[in-house]
């Protein structure tokens, strides 16, 4: 393929989805910054191998780009002892996105419970073992399929949807518990 011709499918393939790469990248290292150096590196990677994409789910492709490219720049940069922690304002972009609104506020009070559900929630979402969470936030948040995620983690589809069940019961579970 030409120069031209893999830039054009670059841009194709890749550049629609750089929103929910991002927010991947969030989720998986934690902040904005880090996530920003490990999408540039994974788009680095994904220029480099556009000529072998084979086609299929480019968003599944990307975002398994970007989630092997998390874990490796975490593992030379940061300590095992540090936890990620995902945005929730990722949320509200994605809700965008997609044509959907998070439901409107009818004042200070409203505002302040919502802050205080959203706080809640991040917290139960990082608090979640890594397998559970990765895989909650692939399906709930980037709404991959099961059949995407099981591909992208290389595990069967019956891990797939035990991990989302069993990370589902944790959330409901501790958001429950929750004074």
């Amino acid at each position: 393929m030409s120069e031209k011709a893999l830039a054009e499918r670059f841009n194709e393939v890749v550049l629609p989805h750089l929103g929910d790469a991002l927010a991947l990248a969030r989720w998986l290292t934690g902040n904005a910054a880090d996530a920003e150096d490990v999408v540039q590196d994974a788009c680095i990677k994904a220029h480099a191998g556009i000529a072998g994409y084979a086609g299929g789910n480019s968003r599944a492709w990307l975002l398994t780009i970007v989630r092997n490219t998390s874990y490796t720049w975490m593992s030379r940069n940061r300590p095992r002892s540090i936890m990620a922690v995902g945005d929730l304002g990722d949320l509200d972009d994605m809700a965008a996105a997609h044509g959907t609104s998070l439901p409107d506020e009818d004042g200070p009070e409203a505002s302040l419970i919502a802050k205080a559900d959203t706080a809640a929630l991040e917290a139960a979402i990082a608090a979640l073992p890594q397998p559970f969470r990765e895989t909650l936030v692939l399906r709930d948040i980037n709404g991959l399929s099961y059949r995407e995620i099981s591909a992208m983690l290389g595990v069967a589809m019956g891990t797939v949807m035990s991990r989302l069940a069993r990370a589902r019961n944790l959330l409901m579970s501790e958001l429950g518990s929750a004074p």
